[in-house]
């Protein structure tokens, strides 16, 4: 059997030339880092149209399909902790407010939701953590580098003072004939106690947020610079409705005007941080934690609206102190299951690091 005869090599015509980058040239695969032209994008001299791609989109893939950075292994024990320590702290700057100007309503509502709300994030707390002795054993050591040490210590400083103040409100409700022993020095110690509580509140509003943005998680960590204002305009929103709920109008006046100062915080700081994010932003628009931030911005706002009507009504002052409750409470939800989903898709984790390295270039160490 003859062997047919080799047809003769004939160079390329200039329609099938392969253009660097696309899949005709070995060369050009995986190289389209750069910017402009070498992005798969090809030129096109004779028509005119302009430039074209050919490269497909980008996917975001890792190795066996598995997330590049591991979600933090909380449960919805820590968003309820965050919602109401953000609660007691706010509540603790009202009751002393109150207790200073001569609102006793206003004082003994902040000083009971104060306690509650702390009640509550410490149950919250040790169940995440599974054993009571874990909480103790972060009091061993003080390092002021971890926000997990630090905040463990605020809450332990808070605390004592903020139960001592609730606990003088509680025995000043009692008969005077039960006001025996010990109980009788409360009423001396609940004032102190209460204002140095309110000094602390402000870095217990804060300090989750800290916590939150200091982890890998690419939705939380991106939202380091606003995140904190963020969750203090949350709490003061928080305790404003809560206040607003509790006590009568004639007395509600501060927490009238808090509830607004910290509504319009809350949502101008979150309107910034979802712009400066870039695209680890979307997971706060997307899914079940898209629902639940749009749901945070209308209660918000319609709580702040409300309070400015509730001077006159102690019903309009309910509703609304209730809206700004739940929309606290949908803030702290929404950005933790927008985080924990960030963390989940490597797109997240790989296009700020590329942006990052195009804007300030490779990190170059010391030799």
């Amino acid at each position: 059997m003859s062997t047919p005869p080799t047809p003769p090599l004939t160079p390329p015509s200039a329609d099938t030339q392969a253009t660097p980058g696309s899949a005709g040239d070995r060369r050009g695969t995986g190289r389209g880092m750069g910017s402009g032209r070498r992005r798969g994008m090809k030129k096109d001299r004779g028509g005119g149209r302009g430039d074209r791609s050919v490269v497909p989109p980008a996917e975001f893939t890792s190795y066996y399909g598995r997330p590049i950075v591991k979600a933090a292994p909380w449960e919805h024990d820590i968003p309820a902790y965050l919602f109401a320590g953000g609660l007691a702290a706010g509540s603790s700057l009202l009751a002393a407010g109150g207790d200073l100007t001569g609102r006793p309503a206003l004082r003994r509502t902040g000083r009971l939701a104060a306690l509650g709300g702390l009640g509550f994030s410490m149950v919250a707390l040790v169940h995440d953590l599974g054993r009571p002795s874990r909480f103790l054993n972060m009091l061993r050591v003080a390092k002021v580098t971890s926000p997990m040490s630090v905040g463990t210590w605020i809450l332990s400083v808070y605390g004592p003072f903020a139960g001592a103040a609730a606990a003088g409100e509680a025995v000043s409700m009692l008969p005077p004939s039960w006001r025996r022993g010990p109980l009788r020095l409360l009423p001396y110690v609940e004032r102190p106690a209460g204002v140095v509580a309110a000094v602390i509140a402000p870095a217990v509003a804060s300090y989750t947020a800290v916590l939150l943005s200091d982890t890998a998680t690419p939705s939380w960590h991106e939202a380091y610079r606003e995140l904190p204002f963020v969750f203090v305009g949350s709490a003061a929103a928080a305790s404003a409705g809560m206040a607003m709920i509790g006590s009568p109008v004639d007395q509600a006046g501060p927490a009238r005007r808090l509830a607004v100062g910290g509504a319009a915080l809350e949502l101008v700081m979150e309107h910034r941080m979802e712009r400066s994010m870039g695209i680890t932003a979307e997971p706060l628009h997307e899914g079940r934690p898209g629902r639940l931030m749009r749901a945070a911005k209308l209660l918000t706002a319609a709580g702040a609206a409300g309070s400015l009507l509730a001077g006159r009504s102690r019903a309009v002052a309910a509703v609304s102190g209730a809206a700004l409750l739940a929309g606290s409470a949908c803030t702290r939800f929404g950005v933790f299951e927008a985080g924990q989903a960030s963390a989940d898709d490597p797109k997240y984790v790989v296009v700020p690091q590329r942006e990052r390295l195009e804007r300030e270039g490779p990190v170059r160490h010391p030799s």
